[in-house]
């Protein structure tokens, strides 16, 4: 079968592999019938996991939706035909972490996450033909036919994440907001958060296409390579800096752009996926202002599901509207350039197996 495998920095192809198979009877074996391309996964093309990586065998993606094909002995929830998502992270829905809805920390798994290398469970990924689910009554779900498959996509990892983002942030009715970062996930924040009855939102990004999506939200857009760009966005809080700050980029030159940009006794969610080991935080700083940082990349997405599920089912949220691009696997690679350069006006990338 085809799937996509990690050969390098900016090197990701389809190429053929042996068929997914179940191995253990928690397993269940899925047709990928489309995956997508997140912001997560361009750390993987630029390289910044290149030592953990498995060149030429580790493969990538995490967000799904598929049909079952086959269960093992000891799956009870699903069955042969059903149309399924799965969350990012690989979860047995049963130990300690998991009970207490820290799933992304499983300690039956230990933190594994599909397409994402050794270190990661060195788990099978998305972007293939068909793929294997373990520990499948845990952290899969099924998805009714009526939900567009770039919308039932997002419930694998953006839309629950950007649930979270808002419930980290607790936006409050009249409130200024500054959101940093306006890719898919980033947008679905705000979609939210505008729900949430702020005062003033902002919205900042470097793309000209993603700041135009924000800004026709409602929100006042500046752009970050502007030099008088943090000017901009405290005049918009009246000089005192924002109540909420949610940050969906992960590097730490948007943290740090959070951190000037929050109030005293403000709060800051950061769930961008860092990859970056250090961080030059000044400890005093953030104490003498109260500052509350919720470090979050490493979601808890599994609990979240179902929720996004129904925001999708009620019309509240339309994920679709952020995919832009549509690529055959076999030319995963012209997917994952387009994303990576934020060429053509690319938003979200769906694939077809």
């Amino acid at each position: 079968m085809k799937a996509a495998v990690y050969y390098g920095p900016e090197q990701i192809r389809a190429t053929n592999i042996p068929d997914a198979a179940i191995k253990h009877d928690h397993e269940m074996l899925v047709k990928v019938t489309a995956t997508s391309l997140c912001g997560s996964d361009l750390h993987l093309y630029r390289g910044a996991l290149d030592p953990i990586m498995e060149k030429g065998k580790s493969q990538t993606g995490h967000e799904l939706i598929g049909e079952v094909l086959d269960v093992g002995s000891s799956v009870g929830k699903f069955r042969k035909g059903d149309r399924v998502s799965v969350a990012y992270n690989c979860s047995c829905g049963s130990c300690y972490m998991c009970k207490v809805g820290q799933t992304a920390h499983c300690e039956t798994t230990q933190k594994a996450v599909y397409g994402f290398g050794v270190p990661f469970g060195n788990l099978n990924g998305t972007h293939a033909e068909a793929m294997t689910i373990p520990h499948a009554d845990g952290h899969a779900m099924k998805v009714p036919k009526d939900i567009p498959d770039a919308a039932a996509l997002t419930l694998s990892c953006n839309l629950p994440s950007a649930v979270i983002a808002n419930r980290l942030a607790d936006i409050q009715p009249g409130e200024a907001v500054a959101l940093v970062g306006c890719g898919p996930t980033g947008l679905m924040s705000l979609d939210i958060a505008l729900m949430r009855g702020p005062g003033r939102v902002i919205a900042i990004d470097k793309v000209p296409h993603r700041l135009a999506a924000a800004r026709a939200k409602g929100a006042l857009t500046i752009d970050a390579s502007d030099p008088g760009w943090k000017d901009k966005a405290l005049a918009a809080s009246d000089g005192r800096g924002f109540d909420k700050v949610i940050e969906v980029v992960g590097h730490a030159e948007t943290l740090q752009m959070c951190l000037e940009l929050v109030r005293p006794g403000g709060t800051v969610a950061a769930i961008g996926v860092f990859t970056q080991d250090t961080f030059n935080l000044n400890l005093a700083d953030v104490f003498l202002r109260d500052i509350t940082l919720h470090m979050n990349g490493f979601a808890n997405v599994q609990p979240v599901m179902w929720e996004s599920l129904r925001l999708m089912e009620r019309g509240v949220i339309k994920p679709e509207q952020y995919f832009s691009h549509t690529y055959a696997l076999q030319d995963i690679d012209k997917a994952y350039a387009t994303f990576h350069h934020k060429s053509d006006g690319a938003m979200k990338m769906l694939v077809r197996p």
